[in-house]
């Protein structure tokens, strides 16, 4: 029962309805899910409803947080994750490294998700004027194709700035602290710092970067274990379904377990994207422009074919 994208585009409550009548079984293995402070994985943790869609499959779920995109994809590097949810950027980077992992599916296009950002009262206003400044970001996350397309858009080099790779929480007290220019930084990590500090974005991904969310796993697991990955999947776009045009119910609901106010997350989530989908030719195409640009920048060691890395529809 592979997800095809018309199976993703008719809903996919029938697949968690076969999976739930299947035969009991015991969940005697283990489904490693890697997840972040944001997105669709998140709320699907929360629910609680993954389990109950792979334990007829012999599954039982551990959830493993991650600061960033690069930690969670260096943990499947290692077999540690076997499923994960991560911005454009970090899978070029571990393809690139030849990390083994397969491209499964993707939210829509979420640009105002990501920006940078600058202190309210900071007298840089444009992203030209960054140059010679000192910016935060987590290297190899989604908001460093951003920073470079900023960059480019404004005829600032590269070169021309001076990066500091921190996580996001490193990055909140360089940020806050003073001690860096500029922050580049994804929701929700964005949204509390513009609500919390009263922080300025100088540039969001408008018009530079579709900022989308991939799934992607590892792929010996992937291969082995198709029926898995759809019941994540199917289970992922019923949660999409049922939070999409109600985002100020699902802050509240996930504000306990983020540790986030509600005015924050729902900030947040209604600049989310929702609609699981497989990879289309346009979404390869992007992915590969990135990977094209980060080889020219000397960024990623090597050239890489990102449809090599796209899992292919089973009949």
């Amino acid at each position: 029962m592979t997800l095809t994208r018309r199976t993703f585009a008719a809903g996919t409550g029938a697949a968690l309805a076969a999976l739930a009548t299947a035969s009991p079984a015991r969940a005697d293995r283990v489904l490693r899910v890697g997840y972040q402070k944001y997105g669709t994985m998140l709320l699907l943790k929360a629910r609680g409803g993954l389990d109950a869609a792979v334990r007829p499959l012999g599954f039982r779920v551990e959830w493993r947080e991650f600061p960033g995109g690069p930690q969670l994809l260096e943990s499947l590097n290692a077999k540690a994750v076997d499923i994960g949810v991560v911005g454009e950027t970090p899978p070029i980077f571990a393809q690139a490294a030849g990390a083994p992992l397969v491209y499964l599916a993707h939210e829509p296009p979420a640009p105002k998700s990501e920006a940078i950002v600058v202190q309210k009262d900071s007298p840089i206003r444009t992203v030209a004027e960054l140059k010679g400044k000192t910016v935060a970001l987590n290297k190899g996350s989604n908001v460093h194709y951003l920073l470079v397309r900023a960059l480019e858009a404004a005829g600032v080099a590269y070169a021309d700035i001076q990066t500091v790779f921190l996580a996001p929480a490193d990055g909140r007290a360089a940020f806050d602290g003073g001690s860096v220019d500029a922050w580049v930084i994804w929701d929700p990590f964005l949204a509390a710092v513009e609500v919390s500090s009263g922080a300025r974005v100088l540039q969001d991904a408008t018009g530079l970067a579709a900022n989308h969310q991939f799934y992607v796993g590892e792929r010996s697991f992937v291969d082995a274990q198709p029926q898995a990955i759809d019941a994540v999947l199917a289970a992922i776009a019923a949660v999409d379904r049922e939070t999409n045009g109600v985002t100020e119910a699902a802050a509240r609901e996930l504000s306990p377990a983020v540790g986030m106010p509600v005015p924050i997350l729902a900030k947040a989530l209604a600049r989310q994207s929702w609609g699981v989908t497989p990879l289309g030719p346009e979404v390869i195409a992007g992915q590969q422009r990135i990977a094209d640009t980060f080889l020219r920048l000397g960024l990623v060691p090597r050239p890489i074919r990102v449809a090599d890395a796209v899992r292919q529809a089973r009949a």
